[in-house]
């Protein structure tokens, strides 16, 4: 937390996550919903960027539903389906 908030409050500074798609399992790391008592470190004020092996996405200033478009982008292509229709379902239209 502390990286990425010095990082997103610094000046001309960018807070980045880089991060493999999936786990080592086959799961998808970008998820619609975290799992029941799953920790959160930091806030998704303070991330601007966000780079998988799929590319990199500006998260800085989105809405939800831009976030979650941008992130689905950046998804493995074996789970960007059911990412999908997931937003679609939350969103009461996602596109």
């Amino acid at each position: 937390m502390d990286f990425i908030r010095g990082a997103s409050l610094s000046i001309g500074g960018k807070a980045i996550i880089a991060m493999p798609s999936t786990t080592k399992r086959g799961d998808s790391k970008i998820v619609t919903f975290l799992k029941t008592g799953a920790g959160v470190t930091t806030t998704r004020a303070h991330v601007h960027y966000i780079a998988t092996e799929y590319g990199v996405v500006n998260l800085f200033g989105k809405t939800l539903k831009q976030r979650a478009k941008s992130l689905i982008d950046i998804a493995h292509p074996d789970h960007q389906e059911h990412l999908t229709r997931d937003m679609h379902k939350r969103f009461n239209g996602f596109k």
